[in-house]
C-alpha cells in the first residue's frame, strides 16, 4: 500500500501549530522484516528515478531537512538515499556561519551549494536556520552586521519573503524544493539523549549544547510553526513527518522523495533517427 504523503503536507496558507501535529502515527509495517522490505523497495525505485533525473538533465531536486536535536536527520538521509549513486547526490550540513559567510546576506552560503541539473542536493539544516535558531537566540541576529533599518519587527517577515522568492525562482528554473521537518516529541528526545549518555557507542553523539537548547523547546516549536506557515507553498511544500518512530519516519520520507521525482514526469532522451542509424553502424563494427 502506497503511503499517502499528503497527510503530512502543510498546505499553502495554513497556520501551523505544531502542538496539534502528531509526533507518532500508526506503524506502516508489521515487523522489522517488513520494514526492511518496504524501505528496500522504495530505495530501489529512488535509484531508478535518480538515474532518470541524471539522464534527462532537465531538473534538480533540493531536499531540505530540519528538526530538533536527535530527531534523526542523519539516519533518514543515510537510509533513504542508500541506493542512490553518490555521483548524483550531494549532502551539505550547515553549522554556525563563518566570519566570511557573515559578510554576505543570509542566503549566500547555501546558494553556493544548490544542486546542478540532473542531481539531488540535500541540505542537512539550511538557510532556514536563519529564521529558527537566530529567532530563538536574538543575540545572534545582532552579530550579523545587518543595516540599522533591519528591526525585530521587520527582519523575520523580510527573511520569509526572501526564502519564498528564492524557492519560487528555483522552481521556475527546474529545481524542485521539498522540505521535511522531522517532528519529535520532547519525551522521545529525552530518551534519545539518555541513550547517548548510557550507551558507550553513542557517547560521541552527545553534546552539552543539546541540553542547553532543550530549555528553549517551546520557543523552537513556535519559531518552526511560524516558519512553516510562512514558507510552505504549493510548489515548494513543507512536510511534517512524525519522528518518534525512526523506521516509520524513514518510510514516509522515502515516499515523499519518490513522489517528488515521479511528479517531474521525466523520460530518457529521445534518440533521433539519424542517431539510431549511427548506433547501428557502430554495432556492425563491434560485431565483426
Amino acid at each position: 500500500m502506497k503511503i499517502k504523503t499528503q497527510d503530512f503536507r502543510v498546505a499553502e496558507g495554513d497556520a501551523v501549530d505544531l502542538d496539534q501535529w502528531a509526533t507518532e502515527t500508526k506503524p506502516l509495517y508489521k515487523s522489522k522484516k517488513a520494514y526492511r522490505k518496504l524501505l528496500e523497495d522504495q530505495v530501489g525505485q529512488l535509484s531508478d528515478q535518480q538515474r532518470l533525473l541524471y539522464a534527462s538533465n532537465r531538473h534538480a531536486l533540493l531536499l531540505v531537512f530540519q528538526a530538533m536535536d536527535t530527531a534523526g536527520k542523519d539516519g533518514a538521509i543515510r537510509h533513504v538515499m542508500s541506493g542512490v549513486n553518490p555521483q548524483g547526490c550531494q549532502v551539505f550540513s550547515f553549522q554556525h556561519p563563518s566570519e566570511q559567510e557573515l559578510k554576505h546576506d543570509f542566503l549566500w552560503r547555501t546558494t553556493r551549494d544548490l544542486p546542478e541539473r540532473g542531481r539531488i542536493g540535500i541540505f542537512n539544516r539550511s538557510y532556514y536556520e536563519e529564521v529558527l535558531i537566530v529567532r530563538v537566540h536574538s543575540g545572534i541576529l545582532r552579530s550579523e552586521g545587518l543595516p540599522d533599518s533591519a528591526t525585530d519587527e521587520t527582519v523575520w517577515h523580510d527573511r520569509y519573503r526572501s526564502i519564498v522568492d528564492l524557492e519560487r525562482h528555483l522552481h521556475a528554473n527546474g529545481t524542485r524544493v521539498v522540505k521535511v521537518f522531522l517532528h519529535l516529541s520532547k519525551e522521545e528526545q529525552r530518551k534519545r539523549l539518555l541513550a547517548r549518555i548510557d550507551e558507550p557507542d553513542k557517547n560521541w553523539k552527545f553534546s552539552a549544547a543539546d541540553i542547553t537548547e532543550r530549555q528553549f523547546w517551546d520557543d523552537y516549536l513556535q519559531a518552526y510553526g511560524q516558519a512553516l506557515s510562512a514558507t510552505s507553498t504549493t510548489d515548494s511544500p513543507w512536510f511534517v513527518v512524525p519522528a518518534d518512530d525512526k523506521d516509520n519516519a524513514r518510510l514516509i520520507v522515502s515516499q515523499i522523495v519518490l513522489d517528488a521525482l515521479e511528479d517531474l514526469k521525466m523520460h530518457y532522451p529521445v534518440v533521433s533517427a539519424a542517431r539510431k542509424r549511427e548506433l547501428k553502424a557502430f554495432r556492425r563494427q563491434l560485431a565483426t
